[in-house]
C-alpha cells in the first residue's frame, strides 16, 4: 500500500508530538521538548494557526511529518521555513522523507513563497547527504542565535 501525505488534521496531533520527541531524542535532547497537544492543537488548528504540518500515513498510521511556517525576508518575501521533516526510524531509508520534502517544496511553491529554508545539525551527515540530493544551498556565513523567553 502506497504512503499518503497529506495536510495534517488536528486528530493528527498527537502522532505529530511523539515524532517530535523521537526527534529530540535523535538529536540527543529529549528534555527540551515542553511542547503539548494542548498547544499544538491551539497553535496549529485554532483561529490563527501558526504552523502547518504535512504527514506522511502509512495502513492508517502516522510514519513522518514535514513541520513548517511562515517566516518574511525583509529582501526576498514570504519564505517557508521547514522546522522538522523526520520519518520514524523503522520507515527511514524508503523514501518517505523525500516524498514529505518534495510535497513540502511542491506546497511552497504553489503558494508563492520565496524561499524554502531550513536547518541542519552539522554532525548529520544523512540529513547533510538528503538535502544534497535536492542540489539545496548551505550557508556557512550565518551563525544561529536566540533567547529562550
Amino acid at each position: 500500500m502506497p504512503v499518503k501525505i497529506r495536510k495534517a488534521e488536528i486528530n493528527d496531533v498527537p502522532a505529530i508530538l511523539a515524532l517530535i520527541q523521537e526527534l529530540a531524542v535523535f538529536e540527543k535532547a529529549p528534555e527540551q521538548v515542553i511542547n503539548t497537544i494542548a498547544q499544538l492543537e491551539h497553535d496549529g488548528f485554532g483561529a490563527s494557526p501558526l504552523y502547518i504540518c504535512f504527514v506522511a500515513e502509512l495502513q492508517d498510521q502516522i510514519i513522518g511529518m514535514s513541520f513548517c511556517y511562515t517566516r518574511y525576508s525583509t529582501w526576498k518575501g514570504p519564505c517557508l521555513y521547514l522546522e522538522d521533516l523526520i520519518v520514524t526510524e523503522a520507515y527511514r531509508g524508503k523514501g518517505y522523507g523525500k516524498l514529505l520534502f518534495e510535497y513540502t517544496l511542491q506546497y511552497a511553491t504553489s503558494h508563492h513563497y520565496k524561499r524554502l529554508q531550513w536547518q541542519v545539525l552539522d554532525w548529520n551527515e544523512s540529513a547533510i547527504d538528503f538535502y544534497k540530493g535536492f542540489n539545496s544551498q548551505f550557508d556557512a556565513e550565518w551563525l544561529n542565535a536566540f533567547i529562550d523567553c
